[in-house]
């Protein structure tokens, strides 16, 4: 479903700079349920909103489907966001028309595709367990069941492709494991992709694949829903391997804090030990 590789986005302004991915790897099969972490700045979200047809890519390749997102033109991007993608906010208020009840707001896609299908809107409000609040406005749901309609509004056009953003960073953990529950039955039902951008880490054993993005550089996969995943909260460092940049006259970009970890500054020891190279801190004369 998804491809990109040497995937890089670079902002510019008149007297700036800023590169937000510098060369992303990742692959995502069809019908996988996957999340992304990172912390902020880690490029999590400009490598989601590329995938939702929101930003351009700078460089690299990236294709999902039959799209490719590097050279997609403005009129195939209106298709590609209407037909392939749904997209979930964190912000209710970026997902939901506060005017419109529930069903409306889930038939507003359809609409504007031209293509109302108000039996299956309904469906969807069912699905997500809120076929009880079909006309009720915003006001009148509570935070979670507003996340509830933002869900249903992203399947509206039955895309291929769902993509959410901190979807249960403003939620109870109760509400947060039924969010989750609705996306595993979605994706299972009805056969769509999912990616999940948090940094929550108990979201790990309720997905296929974790995949965690560093400094918009390197991608690291944990082992699929790994049981000790929770309880390694912050010693995240110690159950994945990351991949580092060889430049072209063979210097290895080594990640900023492995080389903090073991007090390396300017320079390190390095050896060749049978198919591994092995780097640490320098050793001193006599060692």
């Amino acid at each position: 479903m998804i491809h990109c590789e040497g995937l890089v986005k670079i902002y510019k302004t008149d007297d700036l700079e800023v590169v937000a991915l510098q060369g992303l790897n990742l692959t995502v099969k069809e019908g996988e349920m996957m999340a992304i972490i990172g912390n902020s700045g880690s490029g999590k979200s400009t490598f989601l909103n590329i995938l939702g047809g929101l930003d351009r890519p700078s460089a690299g390749t990236i294709q999902v489907g039959e799209w490719n997102l590097l050279k997609i033109t403005d009129d195939q991007l209106v298709k590609y966001k209407r037909d392939t993608v749904g997209f979930i906010w964190q912000n209710n208020a970026r997902n939901l028309l506060p005017y419109l009840t529930a069903l409306e707001n889930v038939e507003m896609p359809m609409m504007l595709s031209g293509r109302l299908d108000r039996a299956y809107a309904k469906q969807l409000l069912e699905w997500v367990g809120l076929g009880h609040r079909l006309n009720n406005k915003l006001q009148q749901l509570s935070g979670g069941e507003q996340q509830r309609v933002a869900i249903a509004i992203s399947l509206a056009n039955k895309p291929k492709l769902l993509l959410a953003d901190e979807p249960t960073g403003s939620v109870d953990t109760q509400t947060s494991d039924l969010i989750m529950d609705i996306f595993r039955k979605m994706n299972k039902e009805l056969g769509v992709t999912v990616v999940i951008v948090t940094h929550d880490l108990s979201i790990a054993g309720k997905v296929d694949r974790v995949v965690a993005i560093r400094d918009g550089l390197t991608s690291t996969e944990f082992i699929k829903r790994n049981p000790g995943l929770d309880e390694v909260g912050q010693g995240l460092q110690e159950i994945h391997e990351a991949y580092v940049v060889v430049d072209r006259v063979g210097r290895l970009q080594v990640p900023k804090d492995y080389l903090e970890a073991l007090s390396i500054n300017d320079k390190a020891s390095m050896e060749l030990d049978g198919d591994k190279i092995i780097i640490r801190t320098p050793r001193q004369l006599g060692e």
